[in-house]
C-alpha cells in the first residue's frame, strides 16, 4: 500500500501515506472486530483506494494530479495500480528509491528497512547495531532530503541501477537476518520478516533489469535458511543447538530451489559474499547428520568469505569450526583477533565462542567466566535460558 500510494502522490507525501496506511489498518482493526471478511486483501485494497482519493483531497495537489495523469507512463487508473503486476512494479521502485544515491550512504539501509520492510525504529537499530536516537537522526535526515531534492521514485538504468542494487542486497540481507535470528526480547525467529525478505528479493530477481548473480545467490542463502527455520526452535521456543536438530524435518523443496538458483548463480564466475555463505549453509543441509558435516570444506569457504568481506562474525565461526577439527590452537588465533565491542549488540556472542574454546580445553573456570559474562550482555529470552543451560552444564561438570 505505502508503495502503491508512493508512486500516486510522489516519494515527498511518504509521511502522509505512512498515517493513510496506518489508519486504513486501524480502521481495520475495528471493522474486523465480528470477523475478518472473507477477503482480507481486497477490503484492505478498497480501503486504501478510498483512503488515496481522501489524500487527493486533502493535500489540494491539483497541480501534482495533473501533471502525474498526464505522465504516460504513471497515467493509470487508481484501482489499476492495485493489480498484482503494477503492486509488484510500485514496490520495485521503492525498494530502489530507499537506495537512492543522493542520501547519505548512513541513512539508505535505515530508510529502507522503515520504508519498505516497516521495521520500527528499535529494530532497526538492533540491525545494524547502533543506538535509537542515532537511526532516527537517520531517518529524519532521510526525509528531509527526498523533499528537498524531490527525488525521483523510479528504477534507476545503466550503471546507477548496478550501484544501487549492492545497497537494495544489502537491505534484504539484514531483513531476513533480523528473521532468522531476531533481536526481539521475546522471539528469536520472526518466520513473517524472513519470508517478507524472500518475497522482495523474488521481485528482484524475475525482473531483468534487476536479476543478477548476486540477487540470484542472496535468494539462494534466504531459501537455504528458511528450510531448517522450524528446526532452530522447538515448541517450548527453546533454541535447538545445531548439533541435535532433526535434519529429517529441514524442509527440502526450498533446498532445491536454493540449489536451482545457486546453479544460476555460479555461472558468470564472478564470486560475492552472499555465494559464499550460501555455499556454508548449504554445505550443513547437505550432511545428514551433524557428525557427517565436512568441516574442512566449510572453513575453506569462510575463509574465502573472510578475503572478500572480513568481519568479526567470520572470525568467531572460523574459530568454532577449528574446534569441530581439532585445531584449538587455531580457535585462540582467531579469537584473539575479535575485538568484542565491535559486536555491539551482539557482544554476547564472543563471550559464548570464549566460553566454548575454554570448555574444550577442560578450562571449565574460564569457561563459567565467559558464560556468565555471555549471559549479562545477552537479550533475547530464548538466547538467555541456552547460555543459561551451557553454564549449568559446566557447573555440572565442576561438580562431578
Amino acid at each position: 500500500m505505502v508503495s502503491v500510494l508512493c508512486r500516486i502522490f510522489g516519494i515527498e507525501h511518504l509521511e502522509h501515506i505512512e498515517d493513510a496506511v496506518q489508519d486504513t489498518f486501524a480502521k481495520a482493526a475495528i471493522s474486523w472486530r465480528d470477523g475478518v471478511p472473507e477477503n482480507p486483501e481486497a477490503w484492505l485494497t478498497k480501503a486504501a483506494k478510498n483512503r488515496a482519493i481522501d489524500l487527493f483531497r486533502k493535500l489540494k495537489s491539483e497541480k501534482r494530479r495533473n501533471s502525474y495523469f498526464k505522465n504516460s507512463n504513471a497515467a493509470i487508473a487508481i484501482s489499476d495500480l492495485f493489480l498484482d503486476n503494477e503492486i509488484a512494479d510500485s514496490q520495485l521502485r521503492m525498494i530502489f528509491m530507499a537506495c537512492h544515491p543522493s542520501l547519505d550512504s548512513r541513512d539508505q539501509i535505515a530508510f529502507a528497512l522503515k520504508s519498505i520492510a516497516g521495521f520500527s525504529q528499535k529494530e532497526i537499530a538492533a540491525a545494524l547495531l547502533l543506538k535509537d536516537e542515532t537511526i532516527k537522526k537517520r531517518l529524519t535526515r532521510a526525509r528531509a532530503t527526498i523533499r528537498k531534492e524531490e527525488l525521483a521514485f523510479e528504477i534507476p538504468q545503466g550503471e546507477e541501477l548496478v550501484t544501487r542494487r549492492v545497497r537494495v542486497l544489502e537491505v534484504l540481507y539484514l531483513l531476513f537476518n533480523e528473521g532468522f535470528h531476531s533481536s526481539k526480547k521475546d522471539k528469536i525467529v520472526r518466520k513473517e520478516l524472513c519470508g517478507e525478505a524472500i518475497r522482495l528479493c523474488k521481485i528482484i530477481i524475475e525482473h531483468p533489469i534487476t536479476c543478477n548473480e548476486e540477487s540470484q545467490a542472496l535468494f539462494a542463502l534466504m531459501c537455504f535458511h528458511a528450510a531448517r527455520l522450524d528446526n532452530k526452535i522447538d515448541t517450548l521456543n527453546e533454541l535447538i543447538d545445531l548439533r541435535l536438530q532433526d535434519r529429517s524435518k529441514y524442509y527440502f523443496p526450498l533446498v532445491a530451489i536454493g540449489n536451482s538458483f545457486m546453479e544460476k548463480a555460479t555461472q558468470s564466475g564472478h564470486f560475492t559474499h552472499y555465494h559464499y555463505e550460501a555455499a556454508i549453509a548449504s554445505e550443513h543441509l547437505s550432511a545428514k547428520t551433524f557428525e557427517e558435516t565436512d568441516w574442512k570444506k566449510i572453513i575453506f569457504w569462510y575463509e574465502k568469505l573472510q578475503e572478500i568481506s572480513p568481519s568479526a562474525f567470520n572470525l568467531m565461526n572460523m574459530a568454532i569450526v577449528h574446534l569441530e577439527l581439532d585445531q584449538a590452537d587455531k580457535t585462540k588465533d582467531l579469537l584473539a583477533q575479535v575485538e568484542s565491542k565491535e559486536l555491539g549488540q551482539r557482544e554476547y556472542l564472543f563471550y559464548g565462542c570464549m566460553a566454548q574454546y575454554y570448555q574444550y580445553m577442560n578450562q571449565y573456570t574460564q569457561a563459567l567466566e565467559n558464560y556468565t559474562q555471555a549471559i549479562s550482555l545477552v537479550k533475547n529470552d530464548a538466547e538467555l535460558r541456552y547460555m543459561e543451560n551451557k553454564r549449568q552444564n559446566i557447573i555440572d561438570l565442576m561438580s562431578s
